[in-house]
């Protein structure tokens, strides 16, 4: 399927063919396009708007899940809501994640490098 992005994309105050670029929010790359004769003139690519769209649903929504033992270890389940939004930002996500502290009483987990 043809991507809209691909085609020529006037815009729709002056006419003038309009610039692709990037507007980055809370990590996400965002595909837009943008005249740069009418500054406040910015179009955010669909997909790319919708994909930020389910994540900052998923942010608002609070998880709440067990701490268990297994093994000399404990675990924590992660929800697959939270799982297969990764998986399909990423593409390809290992099974490995990074843990580290982010204050005394905060951990984080990483999927990404």
């Amino acid at each position: 399927m043809a991507d809209i992005f691909d085609n020529v994309i006037l815009c729709k105050d002056c006419g003038k063919k309009m610039e692709k670029g990037f507007v980055e929010r809370d990590g996400f790359k965002l595909r837009v396009v943008e005249c740069k004769k009418c500054s406040n003139n910015k179009v955010v690519h669909p997909q790319d708007l919708q994909e930020y769209q389910d994540f900052q649903h998923l942010k608002k929504k609070d998880f709440r899940v067990k701490l268990r033992f297994v093994g000399n270890s404990y675990a924590v389940s992660i929800p697959r809501e939270i799982v297969d939004f990764i998986k399909e930002q990423e593409k390809v996500m290992d099974d490995m994640v990074r843990l580290c502290f982010d204050d005394a009483k905060r951990l984080s987990l990483n999927f990404g490098n």
